[in-house]
């Protein structure tokens, strides 16, 4: 009786074994170094002999939020298929069924067990990231939470450099996958996949077109548009835009793409914000006379007009200062032995720290480039938004104290030449209110392009607060040898050099110039005063040296 007893155990044992389910539900939870990320979005994947469904717990529950992602794996055709829904009204499609063939995995004899299944261990190295995946033949069902392994087994964890893990928290036995999470796209509404993954990519952040192959030069035929202001002989283009809500803590960025479109030099450039809150405004001096600003004199003998803030005035923000190279794109046709030229340069950089004054505001935000050719320059601008689910920070408070970058060089407006003078450049500012962890934003460049100019002459940078030097140091760049292929005309000296090569004093042909922020730690309300001084170099003939440095001051 014992022995029949056993037996049908075993049997039934091995009838439940046998008996595999029709199609399993996981939930997989991701971590990072053991914490738990997203865990009221954890991963769904449904699977049965035929197909995979890899989704999302907030999809599934209608709770999502733009953009997202659907899977689906059609194992008889093997087909990968991913819709992505953009918005409310917008999505795409694709199919990839090379990346689901091409994989090539190294297996282990180890084995552990998740979630009481037996598990077998497959290693693949992609992108030099080394990834294990945890696969059961137990079900009888393949799946996995993402395209890789999908043909493995039941893949129930994937760690990423044994930091990075999708483990399953839940596997749970169904009778079948939910038929309305079953979605193919239309044949008419498929991309291919890099068109895919760009669109995608580019839904999830904003795009602000401002400027789109735009000429900057000099010619006395630029002419204003309804959009397009030119001033300066059309050195200087200046738009009106709306930047909407900017979410505190997001990213956001310049960028710029530039061509020579006649002009072979190197030029100084510089997008900037014109603050409108003052009684007097840049915008005023572009529409009719530099005269129209604030002069700052130091005893040197010269003018200098709106470089410096006052009670009226406020000069412009500078967003990113950058250099144009020795006619890239226009000059291409210029050819050397194993050289390459690049067909354009691209500028990009982080202003975050100036979201302030383009959250839910109108502003005149303009490119200007110094120069004196009539094909001149080619641009275009836009600029990025990278929401970041940060908690609410205070916005920092913005003071543009000075700026001695003549964007109306060829207007009249004076070079930044007041630091030959012992005094300097001198800003005095008032404070209504206190201003914390208070910060300098400081943009420094030397010029003057002969061999004993301030351009290719090391010189220390001054700043002084109320009396009392705060930082001290020497803005030079080494490294401009790097962007040689952006200056197809770039002179060639005997010494195996090119222009492009030397040494300047913070800044390359073909690169932006970083701002420095410098600490000035809490400042109380009322008067202050804030000194820049440069040993600027003496003239030689006709030939002289300057430098355009601008200041930001900004706190909380």
């Amino acid at each position: 009786m014992k022995k029949i007893f056993l037996l049908l155990i075993l049997v039934s044992e091995f009838m439940n074994a046998q008996n595999f389910p029709k199609a399993v539900q996981i939930t997989y939870q991701k971590s990072s170094n053991g914490s738990i990320l997203e865990a009221d979005d954890p991963i769904i994947a449904y699977s049965d002999k035929g197909q995979t469904v890899v989704t999302s717990k907030k999809i599934t529950l209608k709770n999502k939020s733009f953009p997202y992602e659907h899977f689906y794996l059609n194992r008889t055709k093997n087909i990968w298929y991913q819709r992505a829904d953009l918005n409310s009204n917008q999505s795409i499609s694709t199919i990839d069924s090379v990346s689901l063939k091409n994989q090539n995995f190294t297996f282990s004899k180890e084995t552990k067990k998740i979630l009481g299944y037996l598990c077998q261990k497959a290693t693949v190295i992609i992108n030099s990231n080394t990834i294990d995946l945890w696969y059961t033949n137990s079900l009888d069902v393949k799946g996995a939470p993402s395209l890789l392994g999908q043909n493995l087994g039941l893949v129930l964890e994937v760690t990423r450099n044994n930091n990075y893990s999708i483990t399953a928290v839940k596997v749970e036995k169904l009778k079948q996958i939910p038929q309305e999470l079953i979605q193919t796209p239309k044949s008419d509404a498929v991309l291919d996949v890099l068109s895919y993954r760009d669109e995608l990519w580019k839904s999830r952040f904003t795009t602000i077109p401002i400027f789109k192959d735009e000429i900057i030069n000099f010619s006395g035929d630029s002419k204003s548009n309804d959009s397009i202001f030119r001033f300066a002989q059309g050195t200087v283009i200046v738009k009106k835009i709306n930047c909407g809500n900017i979410k505190d803590g997001s990213p956001i960025f310049v960028d710029l793409k530039e061509q020579s479109n006649g002009d072979a030099y190197d030029r100084t450039g510089s997008v900037f914000i014109i603050p409108t809150n003052s009684k007097i405004t840049f915008l005023e001096a572009l529409q009719h006379n530099k005269n129209v600003l604030p002069v700052y004199e130091n005893g040197n003998g010269n003018q200098y007009q709106g470089v410096v803030k006052t009670n009226d005035y406020s000069p412009v923000i500078e967003l990113m200062r950058f250099f144009t190279p020795f006619g890239v794109g226009h000059f291409n046709t210029i050819k050397l032995k194993n050289k390459e030229w690049e067909d354009a340069v691209f500028y990009r950089q982080d202003i975050t720290d100036l979201g302030n004054i383009l959250n839910n505001k109108e502003v005149y935000i303009g490119v200007f480039i110094g120069n004196y050719d009539k094909g001149g320059h080619k641009i275009s601008l836009n600029l990025t938004v990278h929401p970041e689910e940060h908690s609410k920070t205070e916005s920092k408070k913005i003071i543009p104290l000075f700026n001695t970058l003549n964007i109306m060089e060829m207007a009249g407006q004076e070079y930044g030449t007041m630091f030959n003078s012992e005094r300097g450049l001198v800003v005095h500012f008032d404070l209504e209110k206190d201003l914390n962890n208070a910060k300098l934003r400081y943009i420094t460049t030397g010029h003057g392009g002969w061999e004993n100019g301030d351009e290719f002459v090391p010189k220390a940078n001054k700043i002084i607060l109320n009396d009392q030097q705060i930082f001290n140091f020497i803005p030079w760049k080494t490294d401009c040898g790097s962007y040689r292929n952006y200056n197809p005309a770039s002179g060639n000296f005997e010494n195996g050099l090119s222009s492009s090569d030397y040494s300047r004093s913070n800044w390359c042909p073909a690169t932006t110039t970083n701002p420095i922020f410098i600490e000035l730690g809490n400042l109380k309300a009322g008067k202050h005063t804030l000194t820049i001084k440069i040993p600027q170099g003496p003239n030689e003939g006709n030939s002289f040296s300057s430098w355009n440095v601008s200041g930001i001051l900004m706190g909380e």
